[in-house]
């Protein structure tokens, strides 16, 4: 059944059961599908191509519902049809659904079809060529979840149906962006595209990495390790000939990876069943090198490789059987230079090669904005790159451009009228990390109440984020704080040794790293080297003075931490259980020349140091670096991170996250140390923490943003197009700019709105007694309408109790043209949508919630002398954020959204949200279709930090701030709305989406 049409399963399985004389009844069948065992190979293979139907075009044969129409990827009407062509019965349908939830979260996709594109990329084209990906699944079923292999399938499909079809008599050049997170997997899903591309029929990969050789060779590492294979490799030598082995890469300096095999082995020689040999145009030694691969190496006309060499290259005649080319390349203008010379050189017309082009960190070297105060050589170098990327793009008329980056400003804000530049005009597709993945969020408590109790188990921050608050001219301070970075790292590879002892699995923690990173330049790199030689020579580890510090960081911090988040990992019962371990980490650490390694330098040999291999060995070290360190590079094992460096460019802070990543057995052990008070300019002092939860928060306003205009409309335009997305770019803190280019496209955002979800509107001022007085006022007759008092629920079915109102909708407007907000944003857009859907007759009426609540911190209070108590709760206002206050408490979402129609409780029998909304029916009771819900909440605004408690009695409005959240009827917009208008006249066309 992989990759066609669903057809009744239960007559395909006995078919082939008939030939063993067996046969399957329908509930054996879902017994299969269904077992307990996810990784089941039966379950694991009907999820993945459930997914796939779940997930294909609308334009397939099969996709169409008996109503005609045809179907939309990742909607329930999808998922009934494919089931009633399986010929599953009702109860059938019910546990495939229960087993399998529609939960396509994989990737969030905006693209911009061309008028006579035709979605070549069918399922039936995936599956009569599929070696190289099926090859590649199985190194992700290995080493990754069904899950995560799932997405990166349908996310990599996503991606290559967007390309030009490479057998196309008209070539096509397409241009999209894929924007992932931090250390998150990038390359595991380009890998999946080059897989699935060469599969098609692709035949020039060229993978553009970053600057340094370091990273260069790490990326063909994976792609020759889990891609193309040791036959490809091997190029015909027999694995065992070791006298003809020693130019082979890999083998001939016995690679421990290779000698072990951990080289994917297809099993036979490519060509002897019908598909294309990869030719590696690169090494994991040396770079593109015009000499030393040759020019028969790229000419697809220098052997007899074509069928036919009348016809050309992209032909079916000749492209199946044509080999392929792989070149992994730095983005070097030398480098470069000597692939466009080669390829003007070779005898195969560039226009008849269906060539790939992976950007990987596409918003490094390649982006043509250049910030005039870098120094002449960085814009002379970095003006080259991005002119070569475009001298390739003109030269290979079939080749497809995808970027590749976790922070895509730069690139969304390239000039879209420059054919030449790179901007992602037909696809931009966000990525969603798997489950296993520990990035931002998992280090701030984005959604966790202001007034929850904090613990290690809750609170992220209290869980893996220590502070550093030293002065920088304070040398003792600094050295105590890196004796406890030290101490924290030592103490995490001992436990990671215990765990190795008490599961039996010796070497499964191959590296254990610390990153530091202060500053970019080599020289305070070397003197802050020196600093932690000395503070380790001076731990005195083996001394009963170390082994009490190390103690009580284990009971005061690692402890508490590991029996809350050790997700079933062993955790000692006694820091006893430690002690032997200790010692070994120490010696794994001190082994070498030194324990601190200094990674910096502008020669790439500054990279080769013995001690940081990843590859040739483990690597248990302390690494000091700058730039080098936050660009793409995998820094294996990454326990503790020690953190002060400031930037000014969001994304290039963003960057610098290395502590990002997968942490697989040992993520109740990493550390964060951070700078709190971080000298910044005109003697101010920036609390990074803060700032990285401000790019955080953006960051998923971005994505959230792209997520809700995603897809098309009833009328098939998409909702959104690349060329719509930069003015969804926010900037919460006026001294970090989104990133360095000037370039900021000309468009301007005036619609924005989405029906049934809650969304909080608190970006006001920095604290005003005017401000909170004529607000507070603004609102009185809200407060007067909401006479009623009813108990509402959360999502774990608590009730709590609320006084409600339902007021005209022209009334609220009036209210909320009263308000005033930060300097860097605007209400327009909102009002703009509630204009729109109040004149259509589509919002009528709102329902306010005023939340009278007495747990946690908050208070009851009379304000401005009204006759009521009203609720005052805690709510900061975010210094990283411009002032704007923190989010709001998520115990009043659920009701808002039922109300909203966003929530239908019908649909969740036997939940526990159904059981108490028929103990609580207020919300339920209170929906129509358009009607909105508006929640009304008070916070303590007193200037001077104090709790709500602390406020007397009667407080004045000047100490309040009135906040609100919106929730519009979801049929007026159950899908988003968003538009457009150009700032400047002249400059382009109004856009409109909705």
């Amino acid at each position: 059944m992989d990759g066609h049409t669903p057809e009744p399963l239960l007559d395909e399985v006995n078919h082939h059961l008939r030939k063993v004389g067996m046969r399957l009844g329908e509930d054996e069948l879902v017994d299969l599908l269904t077992c307990d065992d996810p990784n089941d190979p039966t379950r694991l293979a009907f999820h993945i191509q459930l997914t796939r139907w779940d997930s294909a075009v609308k334009e397939e044969d099969w996709a169409t519902g008996m109503d005609g129409l045809p179907t939309l990827p990742g909607t329930p009407q999808r998922r009934l049809l494919v089931l009633d062509l399986l010929g599953l019965d009702a109860d059938s349908v019910k546990r495939i659904d229960e087993c399998y939830p529609l939960l396509l979260t994989g990737a969030v996709v905006i693209s911009d079809a061309p008028s006579d594109w035709d979605p070549w990329y069918t399922d039936e084209r995936a599956a009569e060529r599929s070696f190289y990906w099926d090859a590649y699944r199985g190194v992700l079923e290995r080493k990754m979840d069904p899950t995560a292999v799932r997405d990166v399938d349908r996310t990599a499909r996503e991606i290559v149906r967007r390309l030009a079809d490479p057998t196309s008599p008209t070539p096509y050049q397409s241009k999209g962006l894929v924007v992932g997170h931090v250390q998150s997997g990038k390359t595991a899903n380009f890998t999946g595209v080059i897989a699935k591309a060469i599969d098609a029929g692709y035949r020039l990969v060229i993978v553009l990495t970053g600057t340094v050789e370091i990273l260069r060779s790490q990326t063909q590492r994976r792609i020759d390790m889990e891609l193309v294979g040791e036959e490809n490799i091997l190029g015909g030598i027999d694995r065992d000939a070791t006298d003809l082995l020693a130019d082979v890469d890999y083998a001939g300096h016995r690679d421990r990876d290779w000698v072990q095999g951990r080289f994917i082995r297809h099993g036979v020689r490519p060509r002897d069943v019908g598909v294309p040999e990869i030719r590696r145009l690169t090494s994991s030694r040396w770079d593109y090198k015009k000499l030393l691969a040759g020019l028969s190496a790229l000419d697809f006309r220098s052997g007899n490789e074509l069928a036919d060499d009348r016809r050309p290259l992209h032909d079916p005649v000749n492209l199946y059987r044509s080999d392929v080319r792989v070149a992994v390349v730095k983005k070097n203008k030398t480098v470069l230079q000597r692939l466009v010379a080669d390829l003007r050189s070779i005898h195969t017309r560039l226009g008849e090669i269906p060539t790939l082009i992976i950007d990987d960190e596409a918003d490094q070297a390649s982006v043509n904005t250049v910030n005039p105060k870098k120094s002449v050589r960085e814009q002379r170098d970095r003006s080259a790159i991005n002119k070569l990327i475009a001298e390739l793009l003109g030269l290979l008329d079939r080749a497809q451009y995808v970027g590749y980056t976790a922070t895509p400003f730069a690139n969304v804000f390239v000039d879209p009228d420059d054919s030449e530049d790179i901007f992602p005009k037909d696809f931009i597709v966000s990525l969603e990390p798997p489950g296993a993945y520990m990035g931002g969020k998992d280090f701030h408590d984005l959604n966790l109440a202001e007034d929850s109790l904090r613990t290690v188990a809750n609170s992220n921050e209290m869980a893996f984020v220590r502070d550093l608050c030293a002065a920088p001219d304070d040398d003792v301070a600094r050295d105590a704080d890196i004796q406890q970075a030290l101490d924290a790292y030592v103490l995490a590879g001992a436990v990671k040794l215990y765990r190795e002892q008490a599961l039996s699995t010796p070497g499964v923690f191959r590296h254990h790293t610390l990153l530091v990173h202060e500053s970019v330049r080599m020289a305070e790199h070397k003197e802050l080297a020196q600093r932690l030689l000395h503070v380790w020579r001076r731990a005195g580890y083996s001394t009963p003075r170390g082994m009490r510090r190390l103690h009580d960081l284990w009971r005061d911090d690692f402890l508490p931490v590991c029996e809350a988040r050790a997700a079933g990992e062993p955790v000692p019962t006694s820091f006893h259980d430690l002690r032997e371990h200790i010692g070994t980490a120490v010696d794994r650490i001190s082994q070498g020349r030194s324990p601190v390694i200094v990674v910096n330098g502008d020669k790439d040999a500054d990279y080769e140091q013995d001690d940081l291999d990843f590859q040739r060995g483990d690597v248990w070290k302390i690494l000091v670096g700058g730039a080098k360190l936050s660009r793409g590079f995998t820094v294996e094992g990454l326990t503790v991170s020690y953190y002060t460096r400031r930037t000014t460019t969001a994304d290039t802070l963003m960057q610098m996250g290395r502590w990002f990543g997968y942490r697989t057995g040992y993520k109740d052990l990493v550390r964060l140390y951070i700078g709190r008070k971080v000298p910044g300019p005109r003697n101010t002092r920036i609390d990074l923490y803060r700032a990285f939860e401000a790019i955080v928060r953006d960051e998923e306003d971005f994505r959230e943003e792209l997520r809700a205009f995603q897809g098309t409309d009833d009328e098939g335009r998409p909702k959104v197009r690349p060329i719509d997305v930069p003015p969804m770019v926010f900037q919460s803190l006026p001294w970090l700019k989104p990133t360095q280019t000037n370039k900021m496209y000309n468009a301007e955002l005036t619609v924005s709105g989405e029906g049934g979800k809650v969304k909080d509107f608190f970006q006001q001022p920095p604290r005003s007694a005017q401000v909170n007085r004529s607000h507070f006022a603004a609102v009185g007759p809200l407060l007067d309408a909401a006479g009623k008092a009813d108990q509402f629920f959360d999502e774990q079915g608590n009730p709590y109790h609320a006084r409600y109102g339902i007021v005209p909708a022209d009334e609220v407007r009036q209210i909320l043209r009263q308000f005033s907000w930060t300097a860097n944003y605007s209400f327009a857009p909102t009002m703009a949508f509630m204009d729109d859907i109040i004149e259509r007759g589509l919002l009528t009426e709102w329902v306010v919630v005023v939340p009278e609540l007495t747990k946690g911190a908050v208070a009851r209070r009379i304000v401005d002398g009204r006759p009521e108590q009203l609720t005052v709760l805690k709510r900061t206002r975010r210094d990283d954020r411009g002032g704007v206050f923190s989010g709001s408490s998520p115990r009043q979402r659920l009701a808002m959204e039922i109300i909203s129609g966003g929530v239908d409780v019908s649909s969740l029998s036997g939940s526990p949200v159904a059981s108490a909304a028929a103990s609580y029916p207020a919300a339920t009771d209170l929906h129509t279709p358009t009607r909105g819900a508006f929640l009304l909440t008070f916070a303590a605004d007193t200037g001077n930090g104090a709790e709500p408690s602390q406020l007397p009695s009667r407080v004045d409005p000047t100490d309040v701030a009135t906040l609100f959240s919106l929730s519009f009827p979801k049929a007026a917009a159950p899908v988003g709305r968003i538009g457009f208008k150009v700032k400047v006249p002249g400059a382009g066309a109004i856009v409109a989406r909705d």
